[in-house]
């Protein structure tokens, strides 16, 4: 009678443990109330005013396909006015601009707020077969381009690929690059537009003319008084 009384204990005992892990295990699978915090949109952003920490910080846009040749040079293709911002950055000396058309009074006010030299190539668009660069032209702007009192010196077209790809071209050949070398740096900006005339002009130019120019460029900053010189513009057009 004793045995019977603890086997029915012992089973009583390991009924309750399996309904208390049943309703654990019910418990675990309801859903819980979960709060989420709102999730942001961009209308949370105040992109004007942002800041990290304390400090404000200011957002440089440059223009497009913006890179550094060498020390003290630039290429790109046209600035505009959000673009400023970032140029002010380059403390630049000059810009040397290769389209025919007139400089924008935006850009030319920006160079006389900050004393920058204008030099201008007018060289015309074409599309192949009717590609001209003018060799002289481009000469005239590599002449410009290694005087190292007009550096920093931003050079730009359009788009930054084809007339400033040609001079940067030049340049290259006058530092001794190999062609190799030359119509890759061209072809990376010209990408799928990348002309076969503007190959074969760098390609068949002859730089012995600068030789004897100094190339040790510097982009070390300005110590120079900006009200004692007015603002230039020399038009090779």
């Amino acid at each position: 009678m004793k045995q019977d009384t603890t086997v029915a204990s012992t089973a009583d005992t390991c009924k309750t443990i399996i309904e208390v892990a049943r309703q654990q295990h019910h418990r675990s699978q309801q859903p819980r109330d979960i709060k989420l915090s709102p999730v942001p949109t961009a209308d949370d952003f105040d992109f004007k005013n942002f800041s990290c920490g304390d400090e404000e910080e200011d957002f440089f846009i440059p223009p497009l396909n913006f890179a550094m040749v060498d020390n003290g040079i630039f290429r790109s293709g046209f600035p505009d006015v959000d673009n400023f911002p970032f140029l002010q950055t380059l403390a630049l000396r000059s810009i040397i601009y290769l389209c025919p058309e007139p400089y924008p009074e935006a850009n030319m006010e920006f160079l006389k707020a900050n004393d920058i030299r204008l030099f201008q190539f007018g060289i015309k668009n074409c599309k192949e077969p009717f590609v001209t660069i003018p060799e002289e032209k481009i000469r005239e702007a590599l002449g410009v381009l290694i005087d190292v009192r007009n550096h920093p010196v931003l050079i730009h077209c359009k788009r930054g690929k084809h007339r400033t790809g040609c001079l940067v071209g030049c340049l290259r050949k006058l530092q001794k690059w190999c062609l190799t070398s030359v119509f890759d740096e061209y072809q990376r900006f010209a990408a799928a537009k990348a002309r076969v005339s503007d190959q074969r002009f760098m390609e068949l130019f002859d730089p012995s003319s600068f030789k004897q120019q100094s190339l040790s460029f510097s982009c070390s900053k300005r110590g120079r008084a900006r009200s004692l010189r007015p603002v230039l513009h020399a038009n090779y057009g």
